[in-house]
């Protein structure tokens, strides 16, 4: 039987794909072989540690893991059910390199590993990823490979679920907060497991003044209920409507891995990543002293550095991706990081991001006063924001150009180039744009805010007619057409719901494909979108619409 290719689900940063076709056990093995002999044995560790999500493959993965790391004579440390920044926390205080399995919010038929060095730094592409698959795609390849230790190292378990909840109340007290009533989606992913703990529901840690409503913690990879990424709107309609109905002071909805948190305030309104941003910064720098660092993405709000800047701090802008982010926060020595996709990163934790964390920053800050959360947000706050458009074009760079000509024609405009195209307009009404070109399909990402509403949509619509100038949409037959044998297309079935798929254009103008029937609620679909011909058949890459 011919070896998966691992170069088609090892990604930048980590690995992600389908259980068994892909990623499976003999896989896994030589994966953890080879990450013990380009990371852990050269960086001096005796150890490594791993951890796993609830996904019905990640146990028997991560043991597969484990053996390849041990058949090269380091020990493991297997501490089981986990976050991901579980994962992180237990890297950072045993000062070893590590392991996590899980897909985030993926389908239940993937599965994937993050993996980093001791001190949780993370592992990509350049800093060893490519060197380990490449090394365990020789190992699959051929067995002669596989050099045997002169003796094999010792798998143990250890559970760490308490230590790490009592290292996250260390850093934020909720103790002297007045009491709150809190609901909590977490998707039935892993923040059914660490929110109990951290917020003293299981026993574990005495009791804290936050009462919680819980909403789907039972751990379940095939995610029943709803999708677990808070990022579509859709997958935060169950936790808005709980709030509103219980009179609850805020809700809190978690990823799959649990490493993001979304926040919606007592109106059930979502509360913006960019708000967390700076009012957790503002926590950060009282705490740190005057002239702390914080890094922020280039699509934050424009209302992030100021507010970073009016509270004493000194704010660090970087590129979008969590890589440009965590670098930025090393070599700045920042104490606190945050994006637009809610990953918030501290000093304190390793420089590794942590939704937890932040989510206890905002309790701790509602806690602190008697103001709604509404009111308290508004306060960071400021503009009036797009978030990301996607258009598909066939030249990115004239389309870019088409932008920045429009811009110019109405008004003094500055530019720069740190991460495409940043377009800022300081005279009244304020307003800036950017426009990314993305890495692997030809789309462009645009990113629009404004003084006020109107000021926004009048820029954000402006560029969209520009970037959309000419372009003529393809139908998925089109693009399709001499990639895929028709036999082939005509077996494609959604991820989700497994129903057929049907030829449509997205509202990008590019060729996608469509659920032919209702997926993941009443009149609820999914949009698939197709890059180089081929259909990328993933969830989170999917695109949720009403019909």
């Amino acid at each position: 039987m011919t070896a998966p290719r691992l170069a088609d689900f090892c990604k930048a940063y980590d690995v992600r794909g389908l259980v068994p076709d892909q990623l499976n056990e003999e896989v896994a093995t030589a994966i953890g072989a080879a990450f013990a002999e380009v990371v852990a044995a050269p960086d001096g560790a005796s150890a490594v540690v791993i951890g796993h999500d609830m996904r019905p493959s990640s146990p028997a993965l991560s043991l597969a893991f484990a053996r390849g790391v041990a058949s090269t004579g380091l020990d493991v440390v297997q501490i089981g059910l986990c976050s991901t920044d579980g994962l992180y926390y237990a890297s950072g205080s045993l000062g070893l390199p590590g392991a996590m399995f899980t897909a985030s919010h993926n389908p239940a038929q993937y599965n994937g590993i993050k993996l980093c060095r001791s001190g949780a730094r993370p592992v990509s592409k350049v800093t060893g990823l490519a060197e380990i698959t490449r090394l365990a795609q020789g190992r699959l390849d051929s067995p002669a490979h596989r050099a045997a230790a002169a003796a094999e190292g010792e798998i143990t378990d250890r559970d760490l679920l308490g230590d790490y909840a009592a290292f996250l109340r260390g850093l934020v007290d909720l103790s002297g907060s007045r009491r709150l009533k809190v609901v909590v989606d977490a998707g039935n992913g892993m923040g059914g497991y660490t929110v109990p703990a951290v917020l003293g529901m299981d026993g574990l840690l005495p009791g804290l003044p936050v009462d919680v409503i819980p909403l789907y913690f039972e751990l379940d990879g095939t995610f029943p209920n709803h999708e677990a990424n808070p990022l579509e709107p859709e997958n935060l309609c169950d936790l808005q409507r709980a709030v509103v109905e219980q009179g609850a002071d805020a809700g809190l909805a978690f990823d799959g891995d649990a490493d993001r948190c979304f926040v919606v305030d007592e109106r059930g309104e979502p509360v913006s990543p960019s708000a967390v941003t700076a009012l957790v910064a503002t926590r950060e720098i009282a705490k740190a002293g005057e002239g702390a660092r914080i890094v922020y993405n280039l699509i934050s709000s424009r209302g992030v550095p100021e507010i970073i800047a009016e509270y004493g701090g000194e704010p660090v802008r970087t590129r979008v991706g969590h890589s440009f982010i965590k670098a930025e926060m090393a070599s700045h020595q920042a104490v606190f990081g945050g994006e637009h996709s809610a990953h918030y990163y501290f000093k304190d934790f390793w420089y590794a991001d942590t939704g937890m964390l932040a989510a206890m920053h905002v309790l701790a800050a509602l806690g602190e006063q008697d103001e709604p959360l509404s009111a308290l947000a508004a306060a960071y706050s400021r503009y009036a924001a797009s978030g990301e458009i996607n258009s598909r074009v066939t030249d990115g760079a004239a389309a870019t150009e088409r932008v920045r000509a429009w811009a110019e024609r109405h008004g003094d405009v500055t530019a720069d180039l740190l991460d495409g195209l940043t377009l800022t307009h300081d005279a009244a009404p304020m307003w800036w744009l950017n426009v990314r070109a993305s890495n692997t399909e030809p789309l462009l990402r645009l990113n629009v805010e404004a003084a006020d509403r109107a000021t926004m949509e009048w820029v954000r619509d402006g560029a969209l007619q520009q970037i959309r100038e000419g372009e003529t949409p393809m139908t998925a037959s089109a693009e399709l057409g001499g990639v895929i044998d028709p036999w082939l297309r005509e077996i494609l079935r959604c991820p989700v719901g497994l129903h057929e798929l049907v030829d449509a254009t997205g509202p990008d103008g590019g060729a996608e494909l469509q659920c032919a029937a209702d997926c993941g609620g009443p009149g609820q679909r999914r949009g698939y979108p197709i890059e180089g011909g081929v259909p990328v058949l993933l969830a989170d890459e999917s695109r949720v619409f009403t019909v």
